[in-house]
Formats: C-alpha cells, structure tokens, sequence
C-alpha cells in the first residue's frame, strides 16, 4: 500500500516530484534517481516504483535492477549508484541526527530523544532529507506539524 505525507499533498495528484517513499527505496537500493530522470517516466512507471517493494536485500536489488534498466532505457544511460549505508540513520531511533535538530532549532524547537523514537523509519527519513541544505526544506515544518511534533 502506497503512503504518502500529508505535506506532499501540493504534487502527489500529479507526481511531478518524486515522493518520499520513493526516495527512501533508492536510498535503500543506492540509486541517486534525477528529477529530470523521473519526469521521463511515465505515470504508470512511477505508480510501479512507488508500489514495488524495497525492504529486504532481495527486493532492493531487484527494484535497482527495474529502475536502472528503466533510466537506461530512458536516457541511454544508468543512474548514479551510492553506496548503501550499513546503518541508516533513519532506522536509529536513538540518535537525532544532528541537521535535523539545528534545522528544527530554527523554528526554535527542539525535538526530544522520545519523539524522535517514537517515529516510523519513513517519518524519520523524511525529516532528515527534509533538513539538508541540498534539498528545498520548505516541508520541513508542515513534516514536524504532521508528525506531531509542534
């Protein structure tokens, strides 16, 4: 079953960006997925690689493969692959990662050990994403209003 974040609202009709949970299987398989490469999928490309699982080893190798083949197939070349984290940090319940907790202070918040444990692995992930310079941060807020913790 598909999930997506309430805060992802504004393009999931659409799917003009790549949604969250999309962006945790390539973080989980060690793919570094363009949105240029995303916009070249079809919708029922991306409705596949939102659907296909990417939990176990298994799966992640083979969501890899389909995807990989899909950009090539795409763009006549693959994408950039990224090494797999052994630990990721949106699976440590126990640690707030340092950038989430300095992008929260800036709405002067401070999350606390037990929100950050109580969270699902996917909440987590979004907010650490949501919370590097690289990324449009603008959702980080609404992220901490869905998830409870404003």
């Amino acid at each position: 079953m598909s999930h997506f974040f309430e805060f992802e609202a504004d393009f999931v009709e659409s799917l003009r960006c790549i949604p969250m949970q999309v962006r945790l299987k390539l973080d989980t398989c060690g793919v570094k997925l363009k949105l240029s490469h995303w916009h070249q999928f079809t919708a029922e490309e991306r409705q596949v690689l939102i659907s296909m699982a990417c939990a176990t080893t298994e799966e992640s190798q083979i969501y890899r493969e389909f995807l990989q083949t899909l950009v090539t197939q795409k763009t006549g070349s693959p994408a950039t692959e990224l090494p797999l984290e052994s630990n990721p940090s949106w699976l440590d319940g126990g640690t707030i990662p340092s950038e989430v907790q300095a992008k929260a202070t800036e709405f002067n918040l401070i999350i606390e050990p037990s929100q950050w444990a109580n969270l699902t692995p996917s909440q987590r992930f979004a907010l650490i994403k949501l919370s590097r310079s690289s990324h449009e941060n603008r959702n980080f807020y609404p992220a901490l209003q869905e998830f409870k913790l404003v």
